[in-house]
């Protein structure tokens, strides 16, 4: 290795120090630690006592919440994951027109997205009240029988997928980007063949943002199994456990029940679970995710 050679690489190492030193203590070492802490009993004072794989035996055999937990999380991402995707493309297709005054429609689609998961949260807690809020109102007006949303524990999660769409302005931007690169030649072949808008949508528009759906499905399945803010502070997991989503079982045992043991064994579930659905979806992408490459 020649001296220059090794020269940069000695102060390229010199530079990566900092961030090579903060992932592994505050990543790397807190996610082993946490692997060791979920096969103890420890209660986050006092000491840590062995218990092998009991938490994760309790988990599976003799903790009902836990499947309840999972039921809720599973059921709100089948739902909320497709719901959001769909409308943010819609969005994206809408606002990749040439119109008069588009930067400010995208400026203001892209707004909700930005406020802060708190307010916005609380503004929705509004919103679904069954006495005094925006939407029992408005069904009063042209009279439809009022609901209940986050109160009623049928209609809680599909309350929390409907206020989902309320944040598909990162979502909406990156199918923006992705319709914009899609090669305008072949819409014009598609033109001069006589297809119609449909066909152009399923045959070109479609197979050519499959990259970006790919990317966007991750992004949003990951984030839906991590969902906590909505449940903790609108309905607190219930009704009737209806909304006890995954996390905020966690939360509740780590932080409530001080068993830090055994929500550290919850939290190694979920990212087992979130991995191997990870690990299926790109197994099964390269059939029906298409690049410009030409690589499957």
């Amino acid at each position: 290795m020649s001296p220059r050679r090794r020269s940069e690489i000695t102060w390229a190492l010199i530079f990566a120090t900092p961030a090579i030193l903060g992932f592994v203590l505050l990543k790397a070492m807190p996610i082993l630690f946490s692997l060791y802490i979920s096969m103890t009993d420890w209660s986050a004072v006092g000491d840590a006592h062995w218990v092998g794989l009991d938490n994760f035996e309790k988990m599976l055999f003799a903790d009902p919440l836990f499947w309840r937990s999972l039921q809720v999380t599973a059921y709100y991402t089948l739902v909320s994951v497709p719901v959001s995707m769909a409308f943010a493309f819609f969005l994206a297709t809408l606002l990749n027109q040439r119109i008069p005054g588009l930067g400010i429609f995208r400026t203001i689609f892209y707004i909700p997205s930005i406020v802060p998961i708190i307010a916005s949260t609380v503004i929705w807690l509004w919103m679904f009240n069954p006495d005094f809020g925006l939407f029992n109102s408005v069904l009063g007006a042209v009279g439809i029988p009022k609901l209940q949303y986050i109160f009623s524990e049928d209609q809680v999660v599909p309350s929390l997928v409907f206020m989902s769409i309320w944040g598909v302005g990162p979502m909406m931007i990156i199918f923006l980007a992705g319709l914009q690169e899609v090669p305008k030649e072949l819409y014009e072949a598609a033109d001069i063949d006589g297809s119609n808008a449909w066909h152009k949508l399923v045959h070109i528009t479609l197979p050519m943002m499959t990259p970006t759906i790919l990317f966007n499905l991750m992004i949003s399945m990951v984030a839906a199994f991590q969902t906590f803010v909505q449940p903790f502070i609108m309905t607190n997991g219930g009704p009737n456990n209806g909304s006890l989503f995954f996390v905020f079982w966690i939360y509740r045992k780590a932080f409530q029940d001080s068993q830090m043991g055994y929500a550290s064994a919850l939290a190694w579930a979920l990212f087992i679970i979130i991995s191997v659905l990870s690990y299926l979806i790109f197994r099964t992408s390269n059939k029906w995710v298409f690049y410009r490459g030409g690589d499957d």
